[in-house]
């Protein structure tokens, strides 16, 4: 495969998107913290498990939608079910197999946190862009997004 070379523009866009996104993440994260509550990696789990049917999904499938690894989600899993936010349930066709289903206590939980977490995202993202700049970035972002995608996953590792 050939090499791409960025030019200094796509490079400093690059560093500006990467540095934007950790300090957003990290405020939004403090904001979390100083309202008590459990930090941002639990809301995309509890978010995740609110919308799938019967507010349950198979762990593997967990792990895919809120992109992290099987061990990851395990930990993370543990954590929220030692919280009582959600519990496992085993698959009743595949006996190695399980769910995790979503508590009354871990939906509450996530309407608490998307409080501060929606309030982040309106200060730190939102009122910085006027709609026209919101469109253009959701445009160039989508089709990033795309691109990545459609790369089959051999390629992305050369």
């Amino acid at each position: 495969m050939t090499a791409l070379h960025l030019n200094e523009l796509s490079n400093q866009t690059w560093k500006l998107f990467l540095t934007t996104h950790v300090m957003v993440i990290e405020q939004i994260e403090r904001d979390l913290a100083a309202a008590n509550l459990p930090p941002l990696s639990w809301y995309g789990v509890l978010w995740t498990l609110e919308k799938a049917p019967d507010h349950e999904m198979r762990l593997h499938e967990l792990a895919e939608q809120v992109l992290l690894s099987r061990s990851n989600i395990t930990r993370l899993i543990d954590r929220l079910e030692e919280a009582e936010l959600l519990c496992r349930k085993r698959c009743p066709r595949d006996r190695r197999g399980a769910y995790a289903v979503l508590t009354e206590a871990g939906l509450a939980m996530r309407q608490q946190m998307w409080a501060i977490y929606s309030q982040g995202i309106a200060r730190y993202f939102a009122k910085q862009l006027n709609a026209e700049e919101m469109n253009t970035l959701n445009q160039a972002f989508q089709q990033i997004l795309a691109a990545v995608k459609e790369t089959p996953v051999a390629a992305l590792g050369e």
